[in-house]
């Protein structure tokens, strides 16, 4: 795989790169921007054009510096082994490969993606998202030998995105609904999630029945899927070991795998505790849980909140905590 026809270097050294207002040519989604998300789907051989890139709205050269677009971005993707429930995995994987690029910070995903492109990307000729398209395929069908074809339809004018938009909140409920339908104690593995460790070193997602990914956008069906098909990637099985308490959600195998994750500096984790050993965190969580201690109460603001909470501190600066 080779990008020495794109202006800008593409690999994973470059992930964790940030992007300040001041840095930035042009800003997508975000909590600026009513409507964005990325989806992906998995489709029949014949409907892909291995490949295409579609772009609906603006391109990236035609977009004043310092503004504020939305964001779509459409991966349809086909192979002989593919299934639905690795959509959701392969989804998260558009946060980790628009971070490979050079010049691009992507936070978040599903609804609330939010991505930066820098004035130094766009003036070393970076200047339009086919070329991020185009990166995208090539990282998936890199990555994920499985995928066969891709193609990509990026979304950035308003009244373009309303009925993808549409499409794809009815497509997340769908997974959501779905992974309700059962508990911890129905099965008899769970699962972890490391892609976000080029943001948080010491964190490892814990995905079981009832507690889904932290990002929102991984649940349990998925990461069994994606642990299946790759056993050696970056969605691997947690056997849970002794139960030490159901409430509290604290496994043997849980702390044994954070420790091992986290290199030693974590060695202890409840499932469903904002106080006692908590979870650990990235960057991408939806919301925060904050204690309020005139009350002994917990509040929980919401990433999309503009305002500042009951504690006086808007989510951007308790998300810094």
């Amino acid at each position: 795989m080779s990008f020495s026809d794109m202006p800008v270097d593409v690999g994973p050294v470059y992930e964790g790169e940030r992007i300040r207002a001041k840095q930035m040519y042009v800003e997508l989604g975000g909590p600026k921007m009513e409507k964005h998300f990325e989806l992906v789907r998995v489709k029949p051989a014949k409907e892909i054009k291995d490949g295409e890139v579609t772009l609906h709205g603006p391109d990236l050269k035609d977009m004043e510096k310092g503004s504020t677009h939305p964001i779509g971005i459409l991966v349809e993707v086909s192979g002989p082994e593919l299934e639905e429930d690795l959509e959701a995995v392969f989804e998260r994987r558009i946060h980790e490969f628009c971070n490979f690029v050079n010049g691009i910070m992507h936070l978040n995903q599903r609804y609330t993606n939010w991505m930066r492109i820098s004035t130094a990307a766009f003036e070393k000729g970076f200047n339009s998202f086919e070329m991020l398209g185009t990166i995208l395929i090539r990282l998936f069908k890199a990555e994920l030998p499985i995928i066969e074809k891709a193609q990509v339809t990026i979304y950035t004018e308003a009244k373009d995105i309303e009925k993808p938009h549409e499409f794809a909140m009815s497509v997340y409920d769908k997974r959501d609904e779905r992974a309700r339908t059962i508990h911890d104690e129905d099965v008899d593995m769970f699962y972890g999630c490391v892609l976000c460790q080029s943001f948080a070193p010491t964190h490892a997602c814990c995905i079981t029945p009832d507690r889904t990914s932290l990002c929102g956008s991984i649940n349990w069906f998925d990461a069994r899927a994606a642990a299946k098909v790759d056993p050696k990637g970056p969605l691997f099985e947690i056997p849970p070991g002794e139960c030490l308490n159901l409430e509290a959600g604290e496994y043997t195998g849980i702390n044994e795998m954070i420790k091992k994750r986290s290199l030693g500096e974590i060695d202890r984790i409840y499932l469903f505790s904002g106080m006692e050993f908590p979870h650990t965190s990235c960057g991408c969580f939806e919301a925060i849980d904050f204690y309020i201690p005139e009350v002994n109460g917990h509040g929980i603001v919401d990433r999309n909140y503009n305002d500042v909470a009951i504690n006086g501190l808007p989510f951007s600066a308790m998300a810094n905590f």
